[in-house]
């Protein structure tokens, strides 16, 4: 395991959206996620981490220390079961077996002792709190989604094919963002680092996640999704030199004219180091 981080670490992504839908609701027939009072587009946190364990397992091939926890088809009981099997677990005390079974689960896999997880729905491995956590994306402007039919030229059963006597067409709907452009916050904990073991090589993983991770994650239902840009305050303290928010007041995106239907229409203030608060450093890494 690398060495851990000695900082605090607030983010920023700009992504953004062309011709898809960047994260479905279920609860509205899988059109994109909006905020019904503002109009602005939403993406939940629990998407992009799965975007991020995606791309870890495909970076890594869930090599030793570097597995995904949750991932596609996982029995998590069995997962945590197997943690107790394992040679620093056995012949523990009750209680701390729990704590060296959860000390298992956050060496093996990278997104317990990155996001954290709750382990205790089978043989107890505890609860992790993860030092990376991350906001809901909201889209910098209002959205307008749409819908549009869709036609396939095949049936499923032979019911349907008599049924439209040999025409045997599908239809369909797709619902669309035409753009938008999403912005993140995030927040890494170096405290927090220290309970799970996350160090400098998890941290380098992550941020090429970020960057890369829609890269990877392509689909006709998603349109064109990319990573914009990627601003780090890296505290020199490891409990912060300065609030989070006050540093993402700073940064700000503004579109040209709208509506906008390109990334290029938009202009990105990220502040200079003279304007940042004493004790943080500002880095682009995208």
């Amino acid at each position: 395991m690398s060495n851990l981080i000695q900082n605090r670490y607030d983010f920023i992504l700009f992504f953004d959206v062309k011709d898809g839908n960047p994260n479905g609701d279920p609860d509205a027939g899988n059109m994109p996620r909006i905020d019904p009072e503002t109009g602005h587009g939403l993406v939940t946190d629990v998407c992009l981490k799965r975007k991020v364990r995606n791309f870890v397992q495909l970076a890594k091939g869930c090599s030793e220390t570097f597995d995904i926890f949750v991932k596609e088809k996982a029995i998590l009981n069995n997962l945590i079961a197997d943690a107790h099997k394992d040679e620093s677990v056995k012949g523990k005390e009750k209680g701390e077996k729990t704590e060296a079974a959860r000390q298992v689960m956050c060496r093996k896999y990278y997104d317990v002792r990155t996001f954290g997880a709750v382990m205790s729905t089978g043989e107890n491995a505890g609860q992790v709190r993860g030092p990376v956590q991350l906001t809901f994306s909201r889209s910098v402007d209002q959205v307008v989604p749409l819908e549009h039919s869709i036609t396939r030229m095949a049936v499923a059963t032979e019911a349907e094919a008599e049924k439209q006597q040999g025409d045997n067409r599908t239809m369909g709907r797709k619902f669309t963002v035409p753009y938008a452009l999403y912005r993140c916050h995030g927040f890494i904990s170096a405290p927090l680092a220290a309970q799970t073991g996350f160090g400098q090589e998890d941290l380098e993983l992550f941020w090429q996640a970020l960057i890369n991770m829609f890269e990877h994650d392509r689909s006709a239902a998603r349109g064109q999704m990319s990573a914009r840009k990627l601003v780090v305050f890296k505290h020199d303290s490891s409990m912060g030199n300065a609030p989070a928010h006050t540093l993402f007041d700073l940064v700000t995106a503004e579109a040209e004219e709208a509506p906008a239907r390109s990334f290029d229409q938009y202009n990105v203030f990220v502040p200079t180091q003279e304007n940042m608060p004493a004790g943080v450093t500002v880095i682009e890494k995208l």
